[in-house]
C-alpha cells in the first residue's frame, strides 16, 4: 500500500516551492510570496471559491480557483498572464456594476479591496460618463441594481446591502469562527442578500457585535458606526495608512485577547481596535476589547488630584435622624454619580500637595493608632507591577498585611480547594486546549458572556466534532445550544449533584484506578461520603433526574480526556470552596490532571486577577504564593525590602470593611477598586467607608467609593501606560501605550512609588520594566521573564527555557504539595445561609452582562457599550411576573433583609421559577444592595450568588437608565 508523501513539489509562475501535501494553490503561492487576489477568502475561513477572482492557469482548458483547488505533485501553476488578467477584471467590472459611489465612505477601517482591484486592472470607477445614478454612479441605461438599503440599526455596524458583493465572508466568520450563526443569506436571485436571523435588522437580531463580519468584509458594506459617522462630520479624516499601531492587551476580561489599537497621534485618540494574532485569541474579539476603548477619552477622566474641602459634609457616622435630613449630601446606593453635587466639595491642587498631605495623614495615623489600624485595596485592572509595588508599600511601608483586591470576590474560594487540593492555585491547562478534550465541563459560568473570546473555541470544538459539552446552571444560558447535555440544576446545590455523580463513577468503577494510587491520597474518605449521595436522594434536593445524574457520570467517566471550567457561579458562595472541591475530587479521580486535553481552569473574571493574585495583593501570601507566616519566606522578602515585616496574616476584603465599621480601621489606600459597588451588602459598604479617618483613591474617574475620599488621585488606563498582564492561561503579556495620559495624571506605579516614599519607606524606579525585574527576582514562578523577552505574544510561567512560550500543561509528574500528591477532600452539603421564605421568596443571583464589565465605571462610559446595554434589569420567570401582576417591561421592586432596588423587569424563560436574576454594573439599580454578607469560612469570600429577596410591582411606566454623570 502506498504511503502519501509529506510534501509536494510544483511550480508557479516558474518557480519551484516545496509545501505540505493538500495545500491550495493559494496557501502554495503565499509561501513562496506570491500573491493571487481574493475576494471570498480569508486566511482564517474554509475557502469557498465563490469570487473567482482567484482563478489561475494550470494548463486546462479552463482556468481553476486557487483557494480551493488543492495542489498536486509536479503542478505548473501560472498566476498573472493576459486570459487571468482579462478574467479578472471582467469580474471585477461585474461587481461594481451596482456598486454604490459612497461605499468607500464606509471602509476606512480596513481596505477596500474591491476598489483596490479596479485600480490594479484598470476599472474605471466610478464611471466618467453623465446621467448616472447619484448612489450607483452608474452610465444612464445600465442597470444599476435594486436599491438595496442601508441597515442602520446596530449601534456599532452599519450594513450597507447595496455594497455586498455577497462573498460570504461575513456568513463563515460568524459560523465559523466565533460560532454565533446569526448571518445568512435571504431572497432569490438578484435579490439576494445577507441577512440577520430570520432576516431581521442586524440591530434587533441576536447578533452579540463581535464585529468579526465587520473585520473579515472586503468592501464597505460592513462598516463601523463611529468611522462612518465620522466622516460625516470630519471634512479631511486621517486614512487607516496615517494612523500609529499599538500592539496591546484588552482591558476587561481574563482571556486576555491580544489587540492593536489604531491611534490617531495628532487628537490622541484611538479611532478603532482589532484583534490581533496571537495564541490566546486567533484575531478575535468580544463586543468590549472591540468597540469598549473610547472610556479613555471619557469627558469625566479625572486630570487633577482633589482635595476634599474643609467645608464639605462630615465623614463620621451619623444619627439616622441627622442621616435622613443629609439624605442630599450623603452618597447611597441607587443614584448616579452626580458630579455637579459632588465635585463641589473637592478643591484641585498640586500632586506636591496632594502626596505631602496624603502621605503625612497616613504616618500620623499609623504612628497613633498602630500599622493594625492600616489597610489597602489593590486592583485586578492594574499591571503586574502597579500590583506588586502596592502590595510591597502596604507591607513594607505601612507595616501591615491588611492587603487585598476583587479576586476575594471572584476566585478566593476556587484558590483555597486548589491550593489545598493540588498545591497552587493557577490553572492547569489553558482553554485553548479544549479542542483535544473528549468532554468539557463548564459550570457556574456564562462562558459567552463572560469570556466570550474563550467560548468561541469552546464551540469550535464542539462544531468541529471534536468535543461533548456537559453544562450545569442553574439558568439555561447560551451555552446550552451547544452542549450535549444540559443540566437546569437548583441554585445552590452543587455539592449534592457532584458528589451525586463522584457517586457513580465510582459505583460504575468508571475511576483511574493508576492514577488514584499514583497521583493521590485520602481517596478512601470521599469514597465513604459520596457512597450516601446516591442520585435518588440527591434529585429531591437539586431538582435533576437521577437518570441524568448518570448520564453525566457516564459521559464524563468515559471520556478519555476531559476539562472542567467553572466561573463565579461556583466560587461566589459561602459554599465556593466545598464546590471547588468537589470539582478537583471529580477531575482526579477520573486521571483527568497533567496530560493534553484535560485540566482544572478556574476561569478569571478581570483582566489581570491572575496576574494581580501572582503578584502578593493578598493577606496571606507574599508574591508567588509564599507565606507570610513562613519565617523563612518572611527572611527573604525583608532582605530584599530592608524592613521587618509582619508576620500576622491580614485581613480579607469584606473583614476589612468590618473592621473600618467597628472603628478599627482608620487609614486606607484604594487603586482602582470600587467597592461601594461591587462588595456585598451596599449599605454596610456606605457606612464602613464614611467611618474613615482617611481615605486616599487613586482612579481614573469618580467613582461611587471615591466621593468618600479625602485625597483623590487621578490614574492612567491601561490605554496610556505600559506593564505586564497575566490572563487566565497564566500567560504574562505586555500592554503597551497607545495614548498619552489627559492633564496631569499620572502612571499609577509613580503615583505608588511618590506616595510610599511620602509615607516613609522610599521607592524609586526608572521604568516600571525595572519593577517587573525586581518582582521575577522573587517570585520563581517569574524566573527569567522580562519585558523585552516576552515580544508581541507573551509567555506562558513557568517558562524554564526562554526559547519556548512556557509550560502549557501543568502537574504531569507530581504535584507541588509537601508530598506529591493530589488531595481529596470531602465536601458534605449543607443549605443555603439564607433560604427563602414567606417574606422573602425569590433566590437571588447576581452577575455579568456580555456588554459590561465589573462595577461599569468603564463600559458604560463607552459610548457602543451603553447604547447596547444601557438599563438595568431583572431577569424573571414568566410565572412568576404573572403571579406578581406584572408585565416585561414594568417596573419593580426588590428587596432583601438588607435594602431594595428599583427596575426594569424582564420575562425570561432562562430561570427556574422562583429564581432571579440581576447583573451588578448598574449604580442606580445595584444589586450589591441586596447581596448578603456572609462569607465562605475557607476562601473568605461572599455569597453572591444567593440570597432571598422579594419583588413587588411597582408601576407601568419603565424608566430609560442616563450615562453615567448625566
Amino acid at each position: 500500500m502506498s504511503v502519501a508523501t509529506e510534501t509536494i513539489r510544483l511550480t508557479i509562475d516558474g518557480r519551484e516551492i516545496e509545501v505540505p501535501a493538500g495545500s491550495t494553490i493559494w496557501e502554495a503561492a503565499r509561501t513562496a510570496g506570491v500573491e493571487i487576489p481574493v475576494l471570498c477568502h480569508d486566511p482564517r475561513l474554509q475557502p469557498v471559491g465563490v469570487c473567482r477572482v482567484c482563478l489561475v492557469d494550470v494548463g486546462e482548458n479552463k482556468l481553476a480557483a486557487s483557494c480551493v483547488r488543492e495542489a498536486s505533485d509536479g503542478m505548473n501553476v501560472t498566476t498573472r498572464n493576459e486570459k487571468i488578467d482579462a478574467c479578472r477584471k471582467g469580474l471585477v467590472e461585474l461587481l461594481l456594476s451596482d456598486y454604490p459611489a459612497d461605499a468607500e465612505s464606509g471602509s476606512k477601517t480596513h481596505r477596500d479591496e474591491l476598489l483596490a482591484l479596479a485600480a490594479e486592472y484598470g476599472v474605471e470607477w466610478p464611471p466618467a460618463a453623465d446621467g448616472g445614478d447619484a448612489r450607483t454612479g452608474q452610465v444612464a441605461g445600465i442597470p444599476s441594481g435594486n436599491g438595496r438599503p442601508i441597515d442602520r440599526s446596530s449601534p456599532v455596524i452599519r450594513v450597507d446591502h447595496q455594497a455586498c458583493i455577497l462573498c460570504d465572508r461575513c456568513i463563515r466568520a460568524c459560523d465559523d469562527v466565533q460560532v454565533n450563526a446569526v448571518i445568512g443569506r435571504t431572497g432569490k436571485g438578484y435579490a439576494t442578500r445577507i441577512g440577520f436571523d430570520l432576516d431581521v435588522p442586524m440591530g434587533v437580531s441576536t447578533c452579540v457585535a463581535c464585529g468579526e463580519c465587520e473585520k473579515v468584509c472586503p468592501t464597505g458594506a460592513l462598516s463601523l458606526v463611529q468611522l462612518v459617522d465620522e466622516l460625516m462630520t470630519t471634512a479631511a479624516p486621517k486614512p487607516r495608512s496615517e494612523l500609529k499601531q499599538v500592539d496591546s492587551v484588552c482591558p476587561y476580561c481574563g482571556v486576555g485577547c491580544a489587540i492593536t489599537y489604531h491611534v490617531d497621534e495628532e487628537q490622541n485618540r484611538v479611532v478603532f481596535a482589532d484583534g490581533r494574532a496571537s495564541p490566546v485569541n486567533h484575531e478575535r474579539l468580544c463586543v468590549k476589547g472591540r468597540y469598549g476603548f473610547d472610556y479613555a477619552h471619557h469627558p469625566q477622566r479625572l486630570t487633577v488630584p482633589l482635595i476634599r474641602r474643609d467645608s464639605a459634609y462630615p465623614k463620621g457616622p451619623l444619627s439616622p435622624e441627622v442621616e435622613q435630613s443629609d439624605s442630599k449630601k450623603r452618597k447611597r446606593p441607587g443614584g448616579l454619580v452626580d458630579y455637579e453635587h459632588v465635585l463641589p466639595h473637592f478643591r484641585e491642587a498640586t500632586w506636591e500637595e496632594a502626596i505631602e498631605l496624603a502621605g503625612r495623614r497616613l504616618r500620623e495615623i499609623k504612628d497613633e493608632h498602630g500599622s493594625s489600624a492600616m489597610a489597602g485595596f489593590g486592583s485586578a485592572k492594574c499591571s503586574n507591577e502597579e500590583a506588586y509595588l502596592f502590595q510591597k508599600m502596604i507591607r513594607a511601608g505601612f507595616g501591615t498585611n491588611n492587603i487585598d483586591h476583587c479576586t476575594r470576590l471572584c476566585h478566593a474560594s476556587s484558590v483555597a480547594a486548589l491550593l489545598e487540593g493540588i498545591g497552587s492555585g493557577a490553572v492547569t491547562n489553558v482553554f485553548g486546549d479544549v479542542a483535544n478534550a473528549e468532554v468539557a465541563l463548564i459550570t457556574g459560568s456564562n462562558t459567552t458572556a463572560n469570556h466570550p473570546v474563550a467560548a468561541t473555541f469552546m464551540k469550535q470544538a464542539v462544531r468541529e466534532g471534536k468535543t461533548k459539552i456537559i453544562l450545569v446552571e442553574p439558568r439555561r444560558i447560551d451555552m446550552a445550544d451547544h452542549a450535549e447535555m444540559f443540566v437546569q440544576l437548583r441554585p445552590g446545590t452543587d455539592v449534592a449533584f457532584y458528589n451525586a455523580v463522584m457517586n457513580v463513577l465510582i459505583e460504575e468503577d468508571l475511576v483511574d484506578h493508576e492514577f488514584i494510587s499514583n497521583r493521590t491520597k485520602d481517596f478512601e474518605s470521599l469514597k465513604s461520603l459520596v457512597a450516601r449521595y446516591d442520585p435518588e436522594m440527591v434529585a429531591e434536593i437539586c431538582g435533576v433526574p437521577a437518570d441524568d445524574i448518570r448520564r453525566v457520570a457516564r459521559l464524563f467517566g468515559e471520556a478519555k480526556t476531559a476539562m472542567v471550567f467553572w466561573g463565579m457561579g461556583i466560587s461566589q458562595s459561602v459554599h465556593g470552596t466545598d464546590n471547588a472541591r468537589c470539582l478537583i475530587a471529580l477531575m482526579m479521580m477520573t486521571g483527568n490532571v497533567g496530560k493534553p486535553g484535560t485540566g482544572l481552569h478556574p476561569l478569571r473574571g478581570q483582566n489581570n486577577v491572575q496576574g494581580a493574585s501572582d503578584a502578593g495583593l493578598i493577606p496571606i501570601m507574599y508574591p508567588d504564593y509564599q507565606k507570610v507566616g513562613d519565617p523563612e519566606v518572611r527572611a527573604k522578602f525583608e532582605a530584599a525590602w530592608g524592613v521587618e515585616l509582619d508576620p500576622n496574616p491580614g485581613l480579607t476584603v469584606v473583614e476589612i470593611m468590618g473592621a473600618a465599621l467597628a472603628g478599627d480601621i482608620k487609614g486606607m489606600y484604594m487603586m482602582g477598586e470600587n467597592p461601594f459597588l461591587s462588595d456585598p451588602n451596599l449599605n454596610k459598604i456606605r457606612k464602613a467607608l464614611a467611618n474613615l479617618d482617611f481615605l486616599v483613591v487613586q482612579d481614573i474617574f469618580l467613582t461611587e467609593t471615591a466621593e468618600f475620599a479625602d485625597i483623590i488621585l487621578p490614574a492612567t488606563t491601561k490605554l496610556e501606560k505600559i506593564g505586564t498582564y497575566t490572563n487566565t492561561d497564566r500567560r504574562v503579556q505586555v500592554g503597551r501605550k497607545a495614548l498619552q495620559p489627559p492633564g496631569s495624571a499620572r502612571e499609577d506605579w509613580k503615583i505608588i512609588s511618590e506616595l510610599s516614599t511620602a509615607c516613609g519607606y522610599p521607592m524609586s524606579y526608572a521604568s516600571s520594566s525595572d519593577v517587573f525585574d525586581e518582582m521575577t527576582a522573587l517570585s520563581p514562578s517569574y524566573a527569567g521573564l522580562t519585558h523585552e523577552n516576552l515580544g508581541l505574544t507573551g509567555k506562558l510561567w513557568p517558562c524554564p527555557d526562554l526559547e519556548t512560550d512556557g509550560t502549557q500543561v501543568l502537574f504531569g509528574d507530581t504535584f507541588p504539595t509537601p508530598v506529591g500528591l493530589g488531595r481529596f477532600v470531602p465536601a458534605e452539603f449543607t443549605p443555603a445561609a439564607e433560604p427563602p421564605d414567606e417574606e422573602y421568596p425569590f433566590v437571588l443571583n447576581t452577575g455579568r452582562l456580555l456588554e459590561h464589565w465589573h462595577t461599569g465605571t468603564m463600559t458604560r462610559r463607552s459610548r457602543a457599550l451603553h447604547a447596547i446595554a444601557p438599563d438595568a434589569r431583572i431577569d424573571i420567570h414568566p410565572d412568576d411576573l404573572a403571579a406578581l401582576g406584572a408585565r416585561d417591561g414594568d417596573q419593580v421592586n426588590v428587596a432583601s433583609r438588607r435594602g431594595s432596588i428599583t427596575l426594569m423587569a424582564q420575562a425570561s424563560e432562562r430561570l427556574i421559577p422562583g429564581s432571579v436574576f440581576i447583573p451588578f454594573h448598574f449604580r442606580e439599580a445595584a444589586a450589591n444592595v441586596l447581596t448578603y454578607d456572609a462569607l465562605d469560612p475557607y476562601g473568605k469570600i461572599p455569597g453572591f450568588k444567593f440570597c432571598a429577596v422579594r419583588v413587588e410591582t411597582a408601576g407601568h411606566s419603565p424608566r430609560r437608565a442616563e450615562p453615567p454623570g448625566k
